[in-house]
């Protein structure tokens, strides 16, 4: 189940603390060969390479007319499930800069590791991280703590053990990546990636500064009006095919229950799913959302199940045809309109 809500903290506030903690920026210098940053391509522009669709937008919207931006994971593509082809991985060493998240796809960290190139922007570096996901993620982290602590014990106690966080990880069930779904910490991670940017690319530092400040201030109106949108509905509690959305829910006082936990691909047990029939029953909870790039067959045999009705909540991996929006902006706020519906906001 989802944590309980901290406090909320302005967006003033939380944006300010972002940009204090702009000291330790992941900019990685690594002798790369592909050229000179800022070089760019044929026609001038910064080569741009993002991991997936929310890097890639605000790569995009920050870089303007000065980048140009390719995407390692293509509409359509489930990002968890990506692999790089031998040409693909090749390619990655051509970028001025690299824009990703770490944890996300373990193909695409690797390939970043070795690329060489100058300039990796890391996003998870530029917000804090939280857990979150089903008693189930929980409970395998739980056990792998007991793996390392009888580990510990095998090895002599004056060394000192460092079971470092492998990078939000679906293997430990930790860390979430999904924090582009809270508009906060995205624009913590915008304000990052403009000054990742204008390093790289410091001839036209002031077009990426006024950039990143336009696009935080549209983050900062969608925030508002999820605020104001979620303050009063009938049910705070959602479901959700995969544990995605759990820092929307905490930024907004609500409470996601998700049948799969932070990995997409992994199976419920019959334990969490009789589970979930008491939190709808209890909770009077109405619908059960389901993904545009992930199966909806388990969430809608759970809707049968419970008499409730189904809708789609996009975590925004991709943008399709499909897609409730052309992009970022316009898809968050379809998700505002389907849990407002969901949840009798009045």
């Amino acid at each position: 189940m989802s944590r309980r809500r901290r406090p909320r903290i302005s967006p003033a506030r939380t944006l300010a603390a972002g940009a204090a903690a702009l000291g330790v920026l992941t900019l990685t210098a690594c002798g790369s060969d592909s050229g000179t940053a800022g070089d760019g391509g044929a026609d001038g522009a910064l080569e741009v390479t993002a991991s997936f669709y929310p890097m890639e937008f605000l790569a995009e919207r920050i870089g303007g007319e000065h980048v140009s931006v390719t995407t390692l994971t293509k509409p359509g593509v489930e990002p968890h499930d990506l692999d790089l082809s031998p040409k693909e991985t090749a390619r990655l060493t051509e970028a001025d800069v690299i824009v990703y998240l770490k944890g996300l796809q373990p193909a695409v960290d690797e390939a970043i590791a070795q690329s060489g190139v100058q300039h990796i922007v890391e996003a998870t570096s530029f917000t804090s991280l939280e857990a979150h996901g089903t008693d189930e993620d929980h409970a395998h982290d739980d056990e792998h703590a007991d793996d390392d602590e009888h580990a510990d014990n095998d090895h002599d106690h004056d060394h000192d053990h460092d079971h470092a966080d492998d990078g939000h990880g679906h293997d430990h069930g930790a860390e979430d990546p999904h924090i582009w779904l809270d508009p906060v910490k995205y624009a913590e991670v915008a304000q990052g990636v403009g000054t990742a940017l204008a390093e790289a690319d410091p001839d036209n530092a002031a077009d990426y500064e006024a950039n990143t400040e336009a696009l935080i201030a549209e983050l900062t109106t969608l925030d508002e009006e999820f605020t104001a949108g979620l303050a009063d509905t009938e049910t705070r509690t959602f479901i959700t095919t995969h544990a995605a959305f759990g820092y929307l829910a905490e930024r907004y006082g609500l409470h996601e229950e998700a049948i799969a936990g932070i990995d997409p691909e992994s199976e419920p047990s019959a334990a969490r799913l009789r589970e979930l029939h008491e939190v709808a029953e209890q909770d009077n909870v109405s619908t059960v959302f389901f993904e545009t790039l992930a199966s909806d067959a388990t969430a809608r045999t759970l809707a049968d199940d419970l008499g409730l009705k189904t809708g789609v909540l996009d975590p925004l991996e991709g943008i399709t045809d499909r897609s409730a929006g052309a992009d970022y902006l316009e898809v968050m706020r379809a998700n505002l309109a389907a849990l407002r519906d969901a949840l009798g906001a009045s």
